[in-house]
């Protein structure tokens, strides 16, 4: 007797000019196997390459700053703090538009743009340091425009959130932020031996190096990504995602995580160099925080994907609580080594903390569309939302980038002393570590039945 076997046809890429993909469903594993997890790995690869850049660019005053005075700048420990606060605040405020220019652009021709954008931020550093009668308000005018770096984050994150199925986002995402983060590793590691002779002709290196990079980056972008028409919506669902509560608890919790992440990247080498007199090892090794805070961010996608985003989250707010204690007390006893260690402990938390926040959202809304029906249209919908949400989440937590320098300079100059602050972040952390119990853990609660 025949035996009647009956297969679902595995759906083949419908492609357009202009590397516009029309069918994308990586929840259908035949597909998935043999096309899909090719092309999603592609565009992953020179996705991490674009933001790495990005990253690179936006960091680069952090440790810039420490070398102004060789280029003949005298800048007052307020003034270097808000050099390398200004851009991080510029680029939380451009990161919800470039959330919005992945469906209008599409995400391989946005790609190409913001790298583009990067050659503004570069040229001016190098023209800018060398000049020191332009005035401190004009390098602090030059400075912001290193935002433009801090926009791809989010534009990058969101795409990629498009290629992958649910059960493989916290690593895919997690692969494709810590590569963009390593961009601050690498520009801290970098620099100072690029301006190791000194003065603003060694300086304006550190600008003019990325200038081919990034049109490097916009090449390979425009000849190996792709567009996808499921991410080519309207902006309503980036809208749609304000009205959920889960959307701003999310943002809160991201600053917690990737706002004291780029805060403390921004502000680490100079708070070596102010509070202990220390420039050799800011100049020399404060590139390792960004470094294990980066290598951090795909373990804890990978932990989340495993053991669920909240769990990961609330320890990650134990460890920095645990830190910031730490790094007060090192303040307090003169300890340099104990402050270093203890940084190197609250960046590894917050790269943590990045993979796994990151993980929670898409699962929130796939969550939310279940309970709707469940049906494809809604989980269609519900896949934008969570999109459109990583981009205000992505936008309001990288504000931390901007208020953690600014919350040690009012410290400094307030108190004469950093310890207000560290103060502050201590109880700021542990009322994060209850929030996330609260809304995603409590025992009985939706969320904690889902394994969010």
């Amino acid at each position: 007797m025949a035996t009647d076997i009956r297969t679902t046809p595995t759906p083949d890429l419908q492609q357009r000019p202009g590397r516009w993909i029309d069918h994308w469903d990586p929840e259908d594993p035949g597909f998935w196997s043999s096309r899909g997890k090719r092309v999603a790995t592609r565009n992953l690869i020179f996705s991490i390459f674009a933001e790495h850049l990005g990253f690179s660019v936006w960091m680069l005053w952090s440790i810039v700053v420490v070398r102004l005075g060789a280029a003949g700048w005298t800048l007052t420990l307020s003034q270097a703090l808000w050099l390398t606060a200004v851009p991080s605040g510029v680029g939380a405020l451009l990161r919800l538009p470039y959330t919005f220019a992945v469906p209008v652009f599409g995400g391989r021709n946005w790609t190409v743009v913001s790298a583009l954008l990067l050659v503004v931020p570069c040229g001016g550093l190098a023209w800018a340091v060398g000049h020191p009668e332009i005035g401190y308000p004009t390098l602090l005018a030059i400075a912001a425009t290193a935002g433009l770096g801090g926009g791809n984050f989010a534009s990058s994150m969101a795409n990629i959130s498009f290629f992958y199925p649910e059960r493989e986002k916290g690593w895919a995402l997690g692969l494709n932020a810590a590569g963009g983060n390593l961009g601050v590793a690498v520009v801290q590691f970098a620099v100072p031996k690029l301006v190791v002779l000194g003065g603003g002709l060694a300086l304006a290196r550190a600008g003019l190096i990325y200038i081919p990079l990034a049109v490097i980056a916009a090449v390979c972008a425009f000849a190996f990504m792709d567009n996808l028409s499921e991410a080519k919506a309207d902006v309503g669902p980036v809208w749609a995602s304000l009205r959920y509560s889960d959307t701003w608890l999310m943002s809160l919790l991201y600053i917690g995580t990737f706002g004291s992440f780029i805060g403390y990247c921004a502000a680490f080498p100079t708070l070596l160099t102010a509070v202990f007199h220390r420039p050799d090892v800011a100049l020399g090794w404060a590139f390792l925080g960004a470094g294990v805070g980066s290598v951090a961010r795909p373990i804890g996608g990978r932990l989340s994907d495993r053991f669920g985003g909240a769990r990961i989250t609330l320890v990650s707010f134990a460890l920095l609580t645990v830190g910031a204690y730490v790094a007060l007390w090192s303040v307090q006893n003169k300890s340099m080594p104990v402050f270093f260690a203890s940084f190197m402990g609250l960046f590894v938390a917050t790269g943590i903390g990045n993979g796994s926040t990151y993980r929670m959202i898409s699962k929130i809304f796939r969550v939310k569309g279940e309970d709707a029906g469940g049906d494809p249209a809604t989980m269609l919908l519900m896949r934008r939302t969570a999109a459109g949400a990583l981009g205000v989440i992505s936008s309001i937590g990288a504000f931390g980038g901007f208020a953690v320098p600014i919350a040690y300079a009012w410290s400094k100059s307030s108190f004469g002393s950093i310890q207000p602050a560290l103060q502050f972040y201590l109880g700021f952390f542990a009322v994060l570590l209850v929030v996330t119990w609260v809304a995603y853990l409590r025992p009985g609660s939706r969320m904690a039945q889902a394994g969010v």
